[in-house]
């Protein structure tokens, strides 16, 4: 297996495999395409073509290496072709029976020293090779969709592949200029391990109608910084394809994360695919076409008649970095603000540190030095909750701790005035829970902003089964003159964002546990491979994990779920007393200031 793989063989040319073969012709190598459908065959000429076009327009390459990209890329409809091959990459449907006889062909036709390797996202890399006269050379390829621009390739080796194998495969993946992972054999792998479990509990929490599509996409895109929502992610992937994938990660793991949602199966076996048919969890102009079209289930505008109370103060209990920066986000929409703390001197510090934050945006030019004079004068710091009695709308930003949020909420009731909103900014807490250390609960809402509150855009709206609807409508217009996105949902753990981020930064831990993957690499995964703009480790590590850790355990007391148990490494490290940045040390260490 010391080929230098110049020539190779792609079986399967649909998308994936198309892309592969566009990688593989742009990098010198010589490719054989291999497709039974001579339409496929035709259609992945036409876009190595197209593409390479562009790429001329665009004065990436030049017209003569135009045509050496087109000439090395050849097309057939027999496996014989690939005799001549140094490695043979199959990408044919996801199936067992499918892939199981392309490689018994396979065996009789390459020669002894060829890889053979597999494009699967979720089969058993092992099941396939052991099923092939020299299980040695087969190994699992795992491009990322679309191929040219994604950069991550995971090389999967099972028990029975060589080294070296893997070793030169490995080195192939680099000269294409792609980032390669070595990760061990299980379904899913490392970054579809990880993706697919977020993706279905995602398809879950809509299906129990929990919150509306579009928020559950808003809220990740928003509150997580991701490129896609997870329901827009699935019909993009494919439904279908999404079902096989869970079915064969929970065949392995029998966690009730990847057991796929009903949803799947219901909304695979009516056809309804996503984009490629047109319709999925969402509706689009025609089979094929990214363009959203509204259906029975698209919000409409809110109606006048929802109109909520009007708000002109607003009042923020707390002195910390959420605090400061909710205030400071208030201030700027124009309202009066109260900032109260448990001092005079606490209170003050806080908006000192909202002068230093808009003398920053200054700085920066996104605000004129006027607009932040004015923003500061409306900004009263207090050192008692009493400044609160005239407030329209008083929110509550002070420590994770239910006992103390209680305790708050009823000195609240006391000084506020008669139909004042009074909101908390828990991210794990029961909202329900504060609203009756009142004697007003339906005035009681949550309204969960994300750190840095001046820079993030969402808010999670939590109405409680006891909040009026006039409170809720109340909260959401403000949140519009805020300039945030609000979206919906009910009172129990995580609400959207975190019920499905820290199941995934757990599962993600437990990768490591096992020995399944490097830190490294996993956060390379998610983000190459999913286009993340940090990995879990990396925002563990950003987060706190003492902050990771209670979270974790809110979610596995509210769901009883035992996949939803916290990682043993988490606790250690948290026991230990290595919480992340802010101690120098979490996953990773870090330089001291």
């Amino acid at each position: 297996m010391d080929t230098p793989l110049h020539t190779i063989a792609v079986v399967g040319l649909g998308t994936m495999g198309t892309g592969i073969a566009e990688v593989l012709a742009h990098a010198g190598r010589e490719v054989i395409g291999i497709d039974i459908s001579d339409s496929a065959a035709h259609h992945a000429v036409t876009a190595l073509e197209t593409s390479t076009a562009r790429a001329v327009e665009r004065e990436r390459i030049t017209e003569e290496e135009r045509r050496n990209t087109l000439a090395r890329f050849r097309t057939f409809s027999d496996l014989h072709a690939a005799a001549e091959a140094d490695l043979v990459i199959e990408v044919v449907p996801e199936s067992y029976e499918a892939k199981q006889q392309v490689f018994r062909a396979l065996d009789a036709i390459v020669r002894p020293d060829a890889i053979l390797a597999t494009g699967t996202n979720a089969l058993s890399v092992t099941r396939l090779a052991a099923d092939s006269q020299h299980p040695e050379r087969v190994l699992g390829l795992h491009f990322f969709n679309p191929a040219p621009a994604m950069k991550l390739v995971e090389v999967v080796s099972s028990v029975l592949t060589s080294p070296l194998a893997v070793e030169t495969v490995t080195a192939l993946a680099r000269e294409l200029g792609k980032e390669p992972v070595a990760v061990g054999d299980r379904p899913g792998f490392v970054a579809d391990g990880l993706l697919f479990g977020y993706l279905n509990q995602a398809a879950a929490m809509y299906e129990a109608k929990y919150a509306s599509r579009e928020d559950i996409d808003a809220a990740m895109k928003l509150g997580c910084g991701l490129p896609m929502g997870p329901l827009a992610l699935l019909d993009l992937i494919g439904i279908d394809t999404a079902r096989t994938v869970l079915e064969a990660m929970y065949a392995e793991s029998h966690d009730r994360l990847h057991a796929p949602s009903p949803i799947l199966k219901q909304l695979s076996e009516a056809g309804l695919t996503g984009r490629k048919s047109g319709r999925g969890f969402y509706s689009y102009a025609a089979p094929g076409t990214s363009v959203l079209v509204p259906d029975a289930l698209t919000p409409q505008p809110e109606a006048a008649a929802s109109a909520g109370r009007e708000v002109r103060s607003v009042g923020v209990a707390g002195s910390g970095t959420m605090a400061s920066g909710i205030a400071e986000v208030f201030a700027k929409a124009g309202y009066d603000v109260v900032l109260a703390a448990r001092s005079p001197e606490k209170a003050e510090t806080a908006k000192a540190r909202i002068a230093k934050s808009l003398a920053r945006s200054v700085d920066k030019g996104r605000m004129t030095t006027e607009a932040s004079a004015a923003t500061l004068a409306r900004i009263t710091p207090a050192g008692s909750l009493d400044a609160f009695a005239e407030v329209d709308l008083a929110v509550e930003a002070v420590a994770e701790d239910l006992e103390i949020k209680q305790a708050l909420f009823a000195t609240l009731d006391k000084i506020c005035k008669e139909g004042a909103v009074l909101a908390t900014t828990t991210s794990s807490l029961p909202v329900v829970a504060c609203a009756r250390a009142t004697s007003r609960p339906q005035d009681v809402i949550g309204m969960h902003f994300f750190n840095p509150a001046p820079a993030m855009k969402l808010v999670e709206v939590v109405r409680t089964v006891l909040t009026s609807d006039e409170v809720h409508a109340t909260v959401r217009e403000v949140t519009t003159k805020i300039k945030k996105h609000p979206v919906d949902c009910g009172d129990r753990a995580g609400f959207i964002v975190n019920a499905l981020l820290f199941p995934y930064l757990n599962n993600a831990i437990k990768m490591v546990e096992e020995h399944y993957a490097t830190l490294d690499d996993i956060d390379a995964a998610m983000k190459l491979g999913g286009g993340y703009p940090m990995g879990p480790f990396e925002l563990l590590d950003v987060v706190g994990l003492d902050v990771s850790l209670a979270i974790e355990k809110v979610l596995h007391r509210e769901f009883r779920d035992p996949g939803l148990a916290p990682a043993p490494l988490l606790e250690h490290l948290v026991a230990a007393g290595c919480l992340g940045r802010k101690t120098g040390r979490g996953f990773r260490e870090y330089a001291r200031r």
